[in-house]
């Protein structure tokens, strides 16, 4: 059973006196720095100078920095940019700056467990990933709760690299709810398999072939979007709130024995295959060499992707639907 970490357990005296430079400021990181701050945390900001994201930190009160000053004056260098990006930025703006006994932290390990990134032996290297996107963080933290966080300690220099990370993830609200201590490895690997083949990937693909099957069997496109895709909100909040169980003595009995019944024959053992197959492709570090060389490429595999579901029907009507549902301006 995997150890919990609340706020009781938690004493961030040492992080005050600390300066913590965040290196973004997209969705995480603007999310992560205000909570910090509001938590009566010492926070910079590294970002390209004059770009969308210094503007917008301007507006919220901060006094923004170049990448290469944050990454100077902090004794903590929280990393909040794209994967693929990372290891850039690192090598031109962060080594150089990176000096004994000072910590680098990451909000997701990619870079280091497929190291992409060499941090220097003397440093300590850290993680604190929220299970939420940044707007959902934020939000939480408004209403003086948080969401859940994974953390982890790669590089132990100081002797006091878990006390570190766990101080920063009560400065973002998360040890309200709780964190639960990993490794970069498996939180890497897990968040990757979880995203290809249930929440993004799995969720995507189960929604466009039920919408299509309804469609193909001449059912109303509107119906079929409903069914297929409106509908699947409204069962995922059960879900997430109440478990399997507890969605399932919601709905109807007869929703309840279809599910049941036809659900293991729909995503059977063949999709249970693809799944390991998948999660294998993840944990040889296949999936990040492809990764970073389709990034290298100008994306052009994805881009074609993104422009098939933009015009895909279920897209099409789907944008119709929200309009008028007042969910789309």
């Amino acid at each position: 059973m995997v150890k919990m970490y609340y706020d009781k357990d938690i004493d961030y005296t040492s992080l005050q006196e600390k300066i913590i430079a965040i290196i973004g400021y997209g969705s995480q990181g603007r999310a992560q720095a205000n909570n910090m701050r509001d938590s009566g945390l010492h926070v910079v900001l590294g970002l390209r100078p004059q770009g969308q994201s210094w503007q917008l930190a301007k507006k919220d009160g901060f006094t923004p920095l170049s990448i290469a000053e944050a990454a100077q004056q902090g004794q903590i260098l929280h990393i909040l940019i794209p994967d693929t990006v990372q290891p850039l930025v690192y090598e031109k703006y962060l080594a150089p700056n990176l000096s004994e006994g000072k910590t680098i932290s990451f909000a997701h390990g990619f870079n280091i467990h497929f190291r992409t990134i060499t941090p220097p032996p003397n440093v300590d290297v850290v993680m604190v990933a929220p299970k939420a996107p940044g707007l959902s963080l934020r939000e939480m933290y408004v209403k003086q709760f948080g969401v859940p966080a994974l953390i982890a300690v790669q590089q132990d220099y100081s002797g006091c690299a878990k006390q570190t990370v766990l101080a920063m993830a009560k400065g973002l609200g998360c040890t309200k709810a709780g964190v639960i201590e990993t490794t970069f490895r498996d939180e890497t690997e897990s968040d990757l398999i979880g995203e290809q083949v249930v929440l993004v990937g799995g969720i995507m693909e189960l929604i466009r072939n039920g919408y299509e099957v309804l469609v193909e069997l001449g059912y109303p496109p509107e119906l079929a979007y409903f069914e297929a895709c409106n509908e699947s909100k409204l069962i995922i909040d059960q879900i997430y709130r109440s478990g399997v169980l507890g969605m399932l003595k919601a709905v109807s009995d007869t929703a309840k024995y279809g599910g049941l019944s036809v659900g293991p024959k729909i995503i059977d053992s063949h999709v249970r295959a693809n799944m390991l197959a998948a999660a294998e492709h993840v944990r040889d570090g296949s999936f990040a060499r492809e990764w970073l060389d389709e990034d290298a490429q100008g994306r052009p595999n994805m881009t074609k992707q993104l422009d098939a579901w933009m015009n895909h029907p279920l897209e099409l009507i789907g944008n119709k639907i929200r309009k008028l549902s007042g969910l789309k301006q």
